[in-house]
């Protein structure tokens, strides 16, 4: 085939041959060829002359490994050729000679620790890396641990997360394939790997929105159940119903970010989960909550350390749920942390709150204001916000009121 010089356009606009598979060389990069194979998989090589024979080495996949590293590489394997050395035969022995010397190295469970400390930790939100450690320490390394990440098939892939969704958690299912097909990324981007096990491996489960919000009695439970458990966890939960804002977000509250006495907590773009900065006024039981709490060491309002944001919310909601069982006599319908959120944007929208209002506390990029008008429309709403939100902090400390009035009348005169 004629050599012309690809582009990144061109290697997305090529198609594959179904009868066979197609080498196209490179002219920006003499010796280099994209591979494109039946199924439509691509991936890189070069090919070139040694010692009387013509020979290839594999560089990686595309798009894992971009046409500018492509290059890079075969520039790099070309200059140890012009050398009077095997740039392919020299990749071989590196890739022994560091098995010989590490016979783990390759195993899933270093390579997996490897990832966390070079890849998740340094380029993701605290929130995701400890996500991607949990997935992999609970799902993959228990199954996987002992295998070199080159044993690893697509059949594995599939096995591991047919078991998963076999016990009914279609949403750990997919959590578990993002983050695998991540590390296996990862893995051809170091040179461990080739090719990955998760190529056209499809999201295994269908998940459906939650739309689930709590009803004023659920909530007036929930707070009451949070008030029991006290210190750290009753004032976070409380928090979550008064402020609508994210579970990470209000955990890792630090007192620089309270400001105006105590008036207005200012989230910044780096702890947002959508990257964008928000300030948030508190109400004025979100303040009393704020001002009672205990003064640990360290920069965290919300902390049993001094060190880290509190942790361990499944422990908590299991003693949340206890405390209404008790409190109610019956275990109320299933709920999340983060459907706190969603009853507060449902409860200030029912109180008369604007739309993009709501949108403004919950901190949403896209909504109402979309498009051009989201570029020019800068306004922060922080006086609409402090209404809105000063009206839910009322609506809850009346349904906690009125509902306890009702149920003291019912205890006392029976059924």
């Amino acid at each position: 085939m004629i050599a012309k010089v690809l582009t990144v356009p061109s290697v997305e606009r090529l198609k594959p041959d179904p009868a066979r598979r197609l080498e196209i060389p490179d002219a920006g990069m003499p010796s280099l060829y994209l591979i494109i194979h039946p199924s439509g998989r691509k991936g890189w090589c070069i090919r070139y002359r040694f010692a009387g024979r013509t020979r290839k080495m594999v560089l990686g996949p595309y798009p894992a490994l971009d046409l500018a590293t492509a290059r890079s590489r075969a520039r790099d394997a070309i200059q140890v050729l012009a050398l009077g050395r095997d740039p392919g035969a020299e990749k071989i022995a590196t890739i022994k000679a560091a098995r010989v010397q590490n016979p783990d190295r390759e195993l899933i469970y270093a390579v997996a620790e490897d990832f966390l400390d070079r890849h998740a930790r340094t380029k993701n939100k605290a929130s995701t890396a400890e996500q991607a450690a949990r997935i992999l320490r609970k799902e993959v390394v228990p199954v996987w641990g002992r295998r070199t990440v080159e044993s690893i098939t697509r059949r594995d892939v599939l096995d591991l997360l047919d078991g998963i969704m076999d016990r009914g958690t279609p949403s750990a299912a997919n959590r578990t394939l993002a983050t695998i097909r991540k590390f296996f990324n990862w893995c051809i981007e170091r040179s461990i790997i080739a090719t990955s096990p998760c190529t056209h491996v499809k999201t295994p489960g269908q998940e459906t929105a939650r739309d689930r919000v709590l009803t004023d009695e659920e909530l007036r439970l929930v707070w009451l159940a949070a008030e029991k458990i006290g210190w750290p966890f009753g004032p976070l939960v409380k928090l979550l119903i008064l402020t609508a804002q994210r579970r990470d977000e209000v955990a890792g509250i630090i007192r620089t970010e309270i400001r105006e006495s105590g008036t207005l907590w200012h989230l910044p773009a780096t702890r947002a989960k959508n990257r964008t900065a928000s300030v948030i006024p508190l109400s004025e039981p979100a303040q009393a909550i704020l001002r009672e709490l205990p003064r640990i060491k360290g920069d965290y309002v919300l902390t049993t350390t001094g060190d880290k944001p509190v942790s361990g919310y499944s422990r908590a909601k299991r003693q949340i749920d206890a405390q209404i069982k008790l409190l109610n006599g019956a275990d109320i319908s299933h709920w999340t942390f983060h459907d706190l959120r969603r009853t507060a944007a449902s409860g200030m929208a029912r109180l008369g709150t604007d739309p993009h209002v709501v949108e403004a506390v919950l901190n949403h990029k896209s909504g109402t204001i979309s498009g051009v008008a989201a570029v020019y429309n800068r306004y922060a709403y922080l006086d609409e916000k402090r209404a809105s939100l000063e009206a839910w902090a009322s609506h809850i400390t009346k349904i906690i009121r009125v509902n306890a009035v009702n149920h003291e009348e019912y205890d006392h005169h029976g059924q």
